[in-house]
């Protein structure tokens, strides 16, 4: 998926605050998550501190800005179909599925879109390899692939120099609603998860977010044009925390 990009990608400033929250919400419903993220990237301002959230998701289908309805396949009362403002087309997130949202001010890491995406796929594939899973990323369809079954999906936003959105990592979640869409509008393509190409059978997606998020945040403390820490956000903060201004 192709992020949606207000602005152009700005140079790098230092941080406000030097400060990353690590916030794990657990199961959330994906229009809360999108307004949540989508109220604190417009509020927020040079004093905000980025955070990274770690969520799964309740059965859902998401179209992006530039999705078209004929790549849902099968239509149905258990699965909500779901207008967003990511870049993209469709995709499916549900339980067993690692999202990991990054809200973050871009010319802190002297990123653009392009260079999120490519960090975040080079995240995903390094998190990937030591469970023997050998991944690649394609410049031509955002995502990561295993032997061009795709892994993970990526889908951003970028407002004011800030993204949000982000990208989805397939654990262990049931893999047949994939089969209702054409999955960011490619027809045919092949769907996987890790469990299948040699993950075991018992990793959590708790323990993949563990994994994802210490991977970013390296990636993202070597751009840094300052020091970087990061602090725990506590769960019992959640959403609610994000529907007033950012602290």
């Amino acid at each position: 998926m192709t992020p949606a990009e207000d602005e152009p990608e700005q140079k790098r400033g230092p941080f406000a605050s030097g400060t990353l929250h690590l916030c794990r919400l657990g199961r959330v419903a994906y229009a809360d998550a999108r307004e949540a993220m989508a109220a604190y990237t417009s509020a927020r301002d040079d004093q905000a501190a980025d955070e990274v959230w770690l969520v799964e998701h309740p059965p859902v289908f998401t179209l992006g800005l530039n999705a078209s309805r004929e790549h849902v396949l099968v239509m149905g009362d258990d699965i909500p179909v779901v207008d967003t403002d990511r870049g993209g087309q469709v995709t499916y997130h549900g339980p067993g599925q690692l999202v990991l949202y990054p809200l973050l001010a871009l010319r802190r890491y002297a990123l653009g879109a392009r260079s999120l995406v490519t960090l975040l796929e080079q995240s995903v594939i390094s998190v990937l390899r030591p469970f023997g899973i050998e991944a690649a990323a394609d410049p031509a369809a955002p995502g990561v692939y295993v032997q061009g079954r795709k892994i993970a999906s990526i889908g951003l936003r970028i407002r004011r120099g800030c993204s949000y959105h982000g990208i989805a990592l397939n654990v262990n979640g049931d893999l047949s609603p994939f089969q209702r869409i054409n999955p960011c509008g490619y027809r045919g393509l092949e769907v996987t998860r890790m469990i299948d190409e040699g993950a075991p059978a018992t990793l959590t997606v708790a323990q993949m977010g563990d994994r994802l998020s210490a991977e970013l945040l390296r990636r993202l403390a070597y751009n840094a044009a300052s020091p970087l820490r990061y602090v725990e956000c506590a769960p019992t903060r959640a959403l609610r925390a994000h529907e007033d201004s950012p602290a």
